[in-house]
C-alpha cells in the first residue's frame, strides 16, 4: 500500500503517535458499516478490511454477521498486525500483506475505512482493488471545512495522523466516479467519543490524561453546534463545522 512515507506505518512511528491505533473508534465505525449493509440488503459471506489496523472494527463487524461469514483483515504495519492477531479466530483472519499483491484474492465486500487520505496515490489503489470485490464500503474523513481551514487544523491532521489528502463530500464522491465506481448509497458519520477508551490509554500518565479529558470536553461542547446545524442542513454542517466523515457504498 503506497503511503506517506510507508515507514510511518511500518517503522513504529504511527503506533507511537496513536497508541490505540484508533480502536476507540471501532464501535461506532462497525455500527455504521452494519447499518449500511442492512439498509441496502447486502449479506456478504466474505468480508475484507483493507488497512484493518488493530482489527477491532473488523472483529465487531464479524460479531454482527451470521456464522457463515468469514472476515479477512489486511495490514502493512507489523505493529498493527501484531495487535490484530490477538483478535483472530476461526472466522477472523489477518494478513501482513498488501491485498493488491495477493493473487486470486476476491471477496463479497471490501471495507476501506479511513485509509484513502493516507495514500500517496489513492487513484491507483482504488482502481487496483476494484476487481477484488463486488461491493465496497469506503469511509473518508471530510477534513476540509470552514472551521478547520480558519483554525489551521489541516497540518495537524497531517502531523498526527498522516493525512496527505483532504476531502469534501462532493470531491470524495466525484473522485470515486472518476475511477469507475458506481456510488450506490452514502451517509454522513460522526465519531462518538468515549471516556472509557481515553482512560484505558492514559491510565499511567495523569498529565496526558488531563490533556485528553480537556480535549474530549472541548470536542463535546464544540460538537453541538455542528450537530444542531446538521439537523437543519447536512451538507452545510459538513462544509462549515467539519468533524464529519462520509461512508460510501459503491461497486
Amino acid at each position: 500500500m503506497a503511503g506517506m512515507p510507508q515507514e510511518l506505518y511500518t517503522g513504529g512511528v504511527y503506533l507511537e503517535k496513536n497508541p490505540l491505533w484508533h480502536t476507540d473508534e471501532s464501535p461506532w465505525k462497525a455500527k455504521y458499516v452494519l447499518r449500511m449493509m442492512a439498509k441496502n440488503g447486502i449479506a456478504p459471506k466474505t468480508i475484507c478490511d483493507v488497512g484493518c489496523g488493530a482489527g477491532e472494527m473488523l472483529r465487531l463487524v464479524q460479531d454482527g454477521m451470521d456464522e457463515g461469514c468469514t472476515c479477512w483483515g489486511y495490514e502493512i504495519s507489523p505493529q498493527a498486525f501484531e495487535l490484530a492477531q490477538r483478535r483472530a479466530n476461526e472466522r477472523l483472519h489477518f494478513k501482513l500483506a498488501d491485498i493488491r499483491q495477493e493473487e486470486g484474492a476476491h471477496f463479497d465486500l471490501i471495507l476501506v475505512m479511513d485509509v484513502l487520505e493516507h495514500l500517496e496515490d489513492y487513484f491507483s489503489f482504488l482502481r487496483e482493488i476494484r476487481p477484488r470485490s463486488e461491493y465496497k464500503i469506503i469511509q473518508i474523513p471530510l477534513d476540509i471545512s470552514v472551521r478547520t481551514v480558519l483554525l489551521g487544523q489541516l497540518i495537524e491532521f497531517r502531523d498526527a495522523y498522516g493525512h496527505v489528502h483532504y476531502f469534501t463530500k462532493d470531491v470524495a464522491i466525484q473522485m470515486l466516479k472518476d475511477v469507475g465506481y458506481e456510488v450506490i448509497d452514502y451517509v454522513y458519520t460522526w465519531q462518538a467519543n468515549s471516556l472509557r477508551f481515553v482512560w484505558d490509554e492514559n491510565k499511567n500518565n495523569p498529565r496526558r490524561l488531563a490533556r485528553k479529558l480537556l480535549g474530549f470536553t472541548a470536542r463535546g461542547i464544540l460538537g453541538w453546534p455542528s450537530r444542531i446545524l446538521f439537523s437543519i442542513h447536512r451538507d452545510l454542517a459538513a462544509r462549515v463545522m467539519g468533524k464529519w466523515r462520509l461512508l460510501v457504498l459503491a461497486r
